[in-house]
């Protein structure tokens, strides 16, 4: 299976099998049936998982609002890269070797830097490897994915840290020993097993629903990279929940491969389906929300 689309030809061809048979389902249902087969808790939790073992965040329409950079995402179709291309420069092995080696991007994530021959890779956890190229002896950019990189060198040689630039906003992370960055997996891989939501992520999503829906999100409430995606994309997040009508009842469907707990948001006039995440601070790091079935 390449991707959640997929899973859905699946889904449609069992209802249509069943439909044969005189056994008629909704594709909601046979969506939930593919799910538990593929030995998932419900058909939102497999999207999610697909999403983040296969690195296509390059969804069906929705709104998203989110803070951590989607580092697999692909250039729009037909995008030439063609300028940036004559711009990839060759670098010896021992000046990409410096800066090789981890990278932490908030307080459950960490970046890896290897080289692979004469380029780099980076990885974060739970999203697949994206290789990038330089364009100078500090300086980086993705030929399928849109993004650059910019290390900064200390005084013996060595990357002390780097900024990621992606979707126009800037990431800041600086370098951790090999220590660190395995105790940051290990506290994500728990929290992927154990399947426990945040105490705090559901009350964040209602309170995260209400702003969106009165025009007024409290913006400190998140770390500034979401507050900014947030206020760009207000005016139809706001539409589509006002479309939708009030929460019903919210049910927590799982965690994700990034730590993002799963949650379907069910409104008066169909549901909604969220990824939250809360960093250590309790501000809300990520937020997706894709609509339903």
């Amino acid at each position: 299976m390449r991707d959640f689309r997929d899973a859905k030809a699946m889904a449609q061809t069992l209802r249509e099998s069943l439909n044969t048979k005189s056994v008629s389902i909704t594709h909601s249902e046979s969506l939930e049936l593919i799910a538990r087969i593929l030995g998932c808790q419900d058909w939102n939790v497999l999207s999610a998982r697909i999403h983040a073992e296969n690195g296509n965040v390059a969804r069906e329409p929705e709104k998203a609002t989110r803070s951590t950079a989607p580092l697999a995402e692909k250039r729009p179709e037909g995008q030439s890269v063609s300028q940036e291309l004559q711009q990839e420069i060759a670098l010896d092995a021992m000046t990409l070797d410096r800066l090789v080696g981890f990278y932490q991007f908030n307080d459950d994530q960490v970046l890896t830097v290897t080289r692979d021959a004469n380029h780099l890779v980076t990885q974060l956890i739970g999203q697949p490897p994206v290789p990038i190229y330089p364009r100078g002896d500090t300086k980086f950019f993705g030929k399928l994915v849109d993004v650059e990189y910019t290390f900064v060198i200390g005084t013996g040689g060595q990357a002390t840290s780097l900024v990621l630039r992606q979707g126009g906003h800037e990431f800041p992370m600086s370098r951790v020993d090999a220590a660190t960055a395995q105790e940051i997996e290990s506290r994500l891989k728990e929290k992927f097993n154990n399947q426990l939501p945040n105490p705090g992520s559901e009350a964040a999503i209602r309170r995260l629903i209400d702003g969106l829906v009165t025009g007024t999100p409290n913006y400190h409430e998140m770390v500034p990279a979401l507050a900014e995606a947030t206020r760009q994309q207000l005016p139809q997040l706001r539409a589509n929940q006002e479309e939708i009508g009030p929460i019903l009842s919210i049910k927590f469907l799982g965690v994700g491969r990034e730590g993002e707990d799963v949650y379907t948001v069910n409104h008066e006039h169909g549901p909604s389906h969220w990824r939250i995440k809360l960093n250590a601070k309790g501000k809300i790091a990520m937020a997706w929300v894709t609509p339903g079935p």
